[in-house]
This record gives structure tokens, C-alpha cells and sequence, in this order.
């Protein structure tokens, strides 16, 4: 019920009915896709950051000060620097040694399952791209700005690195390697920017630990605590490892696992504690198009070990719960939220939207037309090879989605309009073809054309299911009336490390220059959290 509060609808009830609302919090915490999340807390505040793999800006930084509510207040990378392939060249921008057209994408690279600690004053992210290396960065405060990213181990083939500074003042960093396993630890230089060995072996069992990852490192009461999911992304539970040093011997078991819910992958996560020393896991659930979605367990501690969720009987372990007492942060429970709709009035995008790729920065514009949001077509020949299109995380289990554009200024062969973006778009919107402007729906690249627009504007709809379908339709009197279009069309299931997205895209068929679109709002409405 605490989930009305989040979106307003609490703020009439009485306020004895408000506090009984906030006592408790239903599972899922963030039904969005923030993918292996990491969480700590600094004061009163809770910050959280999560993998953002090839959109750009990377590494959302997310803050609650309940652990339950959340909201967005900034980005640890403005851009992705690893590589030309980061912003998505097309054949006429950027050719190799020896002088051929060459494009191509990076889906599913860029930054995967960042780390975030808090360190001699500063705030330290850690990350790594399979193809390029472990990085960092640093900020004195965690919405920026953040320091350019320094190359920790500049290897291919790491994955989910996590840094840690114990008490005598040395300084360590634990990942894996791209495959799930096994588990490195390394001395690290004071200042985090550097590893000072080639590392050690410190867990690889791919009997009991198949599918290791995600390793998260702590110390409490004398012991050294490695957190990491097995199993895999679908079905995989939570482990924990414990040492008297940090090096080693690790003794394992599982302390999460999907029990008798229907959460069948709780799985990896961030663990952290309250002023009053409540123990709490945020971790992952895979649920194909809306990503893998934030749960939160309680921790319990016994004989040292961490019980996570609700004990299992007979077993060391806990299974997720569906929902349990708020969490003692010590402040009243918060009203943030995620942010979604956005009228473009602002001198920049709300921190929600991410680019897929690197955007082309002459190609958009809030301030050709204020309180429109412009963007120009370039050439591609598909949705998934355009640049320019702007996403941000789809937030479930029911969500309506609309947008208002105004398409005077398109031109012969351009498309626009509103998206579920994956690794098989579909999409809602505008053709310019043969000298007509029509309304048309796509899937996977095909196209269907609608009736022909009277017109300069129209608004789009998206209507996601809980089933993970969405029913795309359109207005043509400003929003009081819309017409479907189209059948309902599954979504892509979970792709490139993602779900689906929505989006708003142009882009043109053939080289000659494109034509633009301006889109006057995008509004998101959630319906049932």
C-alpha cells in the first residue's frame, strides 16, 4: 500500500491512514530495470547506482532516505570515452586504416555492475566494459561532478570489480571475469587507481558456486564477507563467503534463494545497514521485458552469518519476502519517486532519459523551439542502427505511455515517434513517404501505414500490459480520442542485458539529409504502483 504514497494518491487520506500506509513496503521497491544494483549509505542518505551498459549518460546515481523510495539525481559518466563504436558511426562518419566505410554498435557492452563506496571523504564508483577494462571514478558529492574515468586494469574480459579499504590502510579490489567465475582479488594502490599485482584465485567452484559473479566485499565483527549471486541471471540464488583475512580461505553458502515465492532470482545485490544497525539486501529479480527489478530483503545475523529475507525452516538460508515492516532509516518515509514525464521545458533532459549510444549533439536541440523537445533524422536503415534515440527505464507492472509531436518539418523517407525499444523494436508513428505524411506501426522492422495526416500534430500512445504486451494507438484531436493501431505486440523480452525502453526516435531512410520532428511532452502514467 505504501506505494500509493509515491505517487501522490496518499496525500488526502488522514494522516493516522498516511502513517499506517508507510509502516510497511510491498516488493518490488523499483519495478524498473536497475540491473545489479549497489547501495550504501552516508549520514541519513541512501545512494544507489546500477549497470547502464551502452546508453549514455552512464551510471544512474540514484538517493532514498528510507531505502524504499527512490529518486534519480545524477549520472557518473555524461558520455561512454571507451571507443568510436560508443557512439554508434554509421558508414559515412568514420572509416578504418585503410580507408573502408565501417559502422557498428556496442549493445550489451559499456558499463557493467558498478560498485559504489564512500572513502576518505569521497564517493568512489567502480566498473568495468568487457571489452575495454576496470575503471573509476570519484565525486565529493554524488550527483556530480564526477571525475573522468581512470583506467584501473586496462584488460579485456573483467567483469563486476568492487573496491575495499580495510582499517591498516590497504587497499584491495575483488572481480570476475567475463563467463561468471572465477573470483580475483588483487592489492590496490591507496589512491584506488591502480592494481598492484596480477591477482589471486580466491573462490572458483563450479559445482557448488556455478556461475559466479557479482562479488560485493565487506568486513564485520572480524570477519571478511564476499556477497555474490550463483546460479545465473534467471534462476540463480545469493551466496555469501566468509574469511578471518581477506585473502582467504573462503567458506560458502547460499543465504538467499527463491523458496516457495514466485521470485524465482534473487539475485545480486548491495548489502547495507541503517543508523540502528539493521541489515538490509537490494538485489535483482529477472522479469524478461521489464528488466531485472529491485527487491529489498531484511538481514538477519546468526553465528555470523547473514539469514536473508524469511528464514527458510531446515535451512541456513532465507527466501524473498512479498512484503515486511519499512525499514528503521530513522526519518519519516520519503515522497521521492522515480522521475518520468517531462514537458521539455528545461535547459536540459530530466535526469531519467539515457540515449542508446552516445548521442550526436547537433542532431537535438531544447532550444530551437523552447518547451519542444527537436530532434533531427540521420541515416539508418533500422530503429536499432539510428542515433538519437532517446530512452529511459519502463516502469511497470502497467504503465501508459503518450507523447505529442509535431511532424510540419519531416521530410521524404523519415520515420519518428514513440518506441518500446529492444533488441526487436516496435513502434508507433509517422512515415514521410511518397510525398504523404502517414501514421504507421512497426515491428521488428516491419512496417504498416496507416491513414494519411491532415495535420502538423498527433499523439502517440503506449499501453504496457502486465502480461509484457503493449497496444500502441493515436489521437488526432490532441489527446480526446484515440484509435488503435495495429495488434497488440509482445515486447522484447530481456536483450542486450536489458529490458524494453521507451523511447521517442527519428531517423531517415537514404543519405539525403533528414528532416526533424519536435515532441511537446511525454507523459507516463503508472498504473498499479
Amino acid at each position: 500500500m505504501w506505494k500509493l504514497a509515491a505517487i501522490g494518491v496518499a496525500l488526502a487520506l488522514p494522516a493516522a491512514a498516511q502513517a499506517q500506509m508507510q509502516a510497511t513496503y510491498t516488493n518490488p521497491i523499483l519495478y524498473a530495470d536497475y540491473s545489479d544494483p549497489d547501495v550504501i549509505r552516508v549520514g541519513q542518505d541512501y545512494f544507489m547506482v546500477a549497470s547502464s551498459f551502452h546508453f549514455s549518460p552512464g551510471i544512474p546515481v540514484l538517493r532514498s532516505r528510507d531505502l524504499v523510495h527512490w529518486t534519480i539525481i545524477g549520472h557518473v559518466l555524461p558520455r561512454l570515452p571507451f571507443g568510436p563504436l560508443y557512439d554508434m558511426p554509421g558508414p559515412h562518419t568514420l572509416t578504418d586504416s585503410i580507408s573502408k566505410p565501417i559502422g557498428g554498435t556496442k549493445y550489451a557492452s559499456g558499463v557493467w555492475a558498478p560498485s559504489i563506496r564512500h572513502h576518505d571523504g569521497k564517493f568512489w564508483v567502480y566498473w568495468a566494459t568487457p571489452d575495454e577494462g576496470v575503471f573509476m571514478a570519484t565525486a565529493t558529492d554524488p550527483a556530480g561532478p564526477w571525475t573522468a574515468p581512470v583506467a584501473v586494469i586496462a584488460r579485456a574480459g573483467l567483469e563486476d570489480p568492487c573496491p575495499f579499504w580495510d582499517a591498516d590502510g590497504s587497499a584491495w579490489l575483488v572481480h570476475g571475469k567475463v563467463g561468471a567465475g572465477p573470483l580475483i582479488l588483487h592489492r590496490m594502490r591507496p589512491d584506488g587507481t591502480g592494481v598492484l599485482d596480477e591477482g589471486r584465485v580466491i573462490a572458483e567452484d563450479r559445482v557448488n558456486l556455478p556461475v559466479l559473479e557479482g562479488p560485493k566485499i565487506y568486513k564485520r565483527g572480524g570477519w571478511y564477507y564476499i556477497w555474490a549471486p550463483i546460479g545465473g541471471v534467471g534462476t540463480g540464488p545469493q551466496a555469501v563467503g566468509r574469511a578471518r583475512a581477506i585473502t582467504g580461505p573462503y567458506e560458502w553458502r547460499v543465504v538467499l534463494e527463491a523458496g516457495n515465492t514466485p521470485v524465482q532470482a534473487p539475485h545480486q545485490g548491495g548489502y547495507v545497514e541503517t543508523p540502528s544497525g539493521e541489515g538490509w539486501f537490494a538485489h535483482f529479480n529477472s522479469t524478461g521485458a521489464f528488466g531485472r527489478i529491485v527487491h529489498l530483503q531484511p538481514v538477519r545475523w546468526a553465528d555470523d552469518w547473514p539469514v536473508v529475507g524469511e528464514p527458510i525452516p531446515g535451512k541456513n538460508s532465507g527466501q524473498p519476502v512479498l512484503s515486511h515492516a519499512m525499514p528503521d532509516s530513522g526519518v519519516p518515509a520519503s515522497a521521492d519517486r522515480l522521475q518520468d514525464s517531462d514537458d521539455f521545458a528545461g535547459r536540459a533532459l530530466g535526469l531519467q532519459w539515457s540515449w542508446n549510444h552516445n548521442p550526436a549533439d547537433g542532431a537535438w536541440s531544447l532550444a530551437s523551439r523552447p518547451g519542444w523537445l527537436r530532434l533531427t533524422a540521420l541515416p539508418a536503415e533500422h530503429l536499432v542502427t539510428a542515433r538519437n534515440t532517446l530512452t529511459q527505464i519502463l516502469q511497470g507492472p502497467r504503465t501508459r505511455i503518450t507523447a505529442r509531436l509535431d511532424v510540419a518539418r519531416m521530410r521524404e523517407g523519415q520515420r519518428a515517434g514513440l518506441t518500446l525499444f529492444g533488441v526487436r523494436p516496435s513502434w508507433i508513428g509517422v512515415v514521410r513517404s511518397g510525398g504523404a505524411t502517414r501514421v504507421a506501426i512497426a515491428s521488428e522492422g516491419a512496417e504498416t501505414l496507416g491513414p494519411r495526416l491532415a495535420g502538423p500534430t498527433l499523439v502517440l500512445a503506449a499501453e504496457v500490459s502486465e502480461g509484457q504486451s503493449v497496444r500502441y494507438s493515436y489521437s488526432l484531436d490532441n489527446g480526446r480520442r484515440f484509435t488503435p493501431l495495429g495488434a497488440p505486440v509482445w515486447l522484447a523480452r530481456f536483450s542486450w542485458w536489458k529490458g524494453s525502453r521507451p523511447g521517442l526516435f527519428t531517423f531517415t531512410r537514404g543519405s539525403a539529409p533528414g528532416g526533424s520532428v519536435d515532441i511537446d511532452w511525454f507523459r507516463v502514467a503508472r498504473q498499479g504502483f
